[in-house]
């Protein structure tokens, strides 16, 4: 046997043997480690220039989510607005803009789940 074959071979019986110490898992377990988690609520990207805000979120889950964008604005005198909810169903896609008269601190998106 040449030695790159051995050296194969020897890996091979190596990893026979750690995948032959392991305990068994339940066919439960194994899918609860397998299966990536799933999320809960649309997935939105909220962009923020000058004294806008925009966030588009997309909506690929089964269940209907309700979104809403926040937004501080950076003077005291400039009001902190919040956009109306808007509800997003399944595979659907929502816009919503908002914006202060001279800039933004932060701006954050709400779900909440649709009844």
């Amino acid at each position: 046997m040449s030695p790159p074959l051995r050296r194969t071979a020897a890996l091979l019986f190596a990893a026979a043997a750690l995948a032959g110490s392991t305990a068994p898992v339940s066919p439960a377990a194994a899918a609860a480690q397998a299966a990536p988690p799933v999320p809960r609520h649309a997935e939105c990207r909220t962009r923020v220039h000058g004294s806008h805000a925009t966030t588009h979120c997309f909506n690929g889950n089964a269940t209907t989510d309700r979104v809403q964008l926040h937004i501080e604005c950076v003077r005291w005198w400039d009001p902190d607005m919040d956009t109306a909810q808007a509800v997003v169903g399944p595979a659907g896609h929502v816009a919503l803009a908002q914006r202060c008269w001279l800039g933004i601190r932060h701006a954050w998106v709400t779900h909440r789940p649709a009844a």
